[in-house]
């Protein structure tokens, strides 16, 4: 109550969407027309095995044996009723890479995305690489060394900058906040 209007987007990889529920049941429960919105672009950015969706494309997230014992919330409800997977293409494309796929998700951002502050689920390597990518060149910062901690939460600006070549994304260093957890 009280926070500005955010839009919820994730990763599609189960493990993301297993802390966006937990970390937002009650704003959920709140609010059952909110949603979280699957966005492709988010997936982990790593080789590895575990970085690799196993959701069909457009089909609903199917919760762990570990979310469903779970407590903490009804976590196959909330993927049933409260994940958007209409962006859900599958797996990451094969001819894309990590640099392409943030990229791609900045403009996701600034051209369909009505809220003004968004709130991502995602990945330590990716949010890494995003770091290392739109901070300035010359800015040291902890946040391109190291990974956020699991579950932990940053907050950042993100700026767009048209220019001939095509629109430029950065983050405002100024702007980074931990929120909760760390580097």
């Amino acid at each position: 109550a009280g926070a500005p209007p955010s839009k919820l987007l994730c990763s599609s990889l189960r493990r993301a969407l297993s802390t966006m529920a937990c970390s937002f049941r009650e704003r959920l429960a709140r609010n059952t027309n909110d949603k979280i919105l699957v966005v492709p672009s988010l997936q982990e950015i790593s080789r590895n095995p575990d970085t690799l969706s196993i959701t069909p494309a457009h089909h609903t997230v199917q919760a762990s044996f570990v979310d469903r014992s779970s407590k903490v919330c009804a976590f196959q409800d909330i993927y049933t009723k409260q994940t958007n997977m209409s962006l859900h293409i599958g797996n990451k494309p094969i001819n894309t890479n990590g640099l392409k796929r943030m990229d791609e998700f900045c403009d996701f951002v600034f051209s369909s995305v009505e809220e003004d502050n968004v709130i991502i689920g995602g990945h330590s390597i990716y949010f890494r690489s995003f770091f290392r990518t739109y901070l300035p060149y010359t800015v040291d910062h902890v946040s391109k060394k190291r990974k956020v901690v699991n579950a932990g939460c940053v907050a950042l600006t993100l700026l767009k900058a048209p220019t001939p070549n095509g629109d430029k994304y950065m983050i405002d260093p100024k702007s980074i906040k931990v929120i909760y957890g760390g580097f």
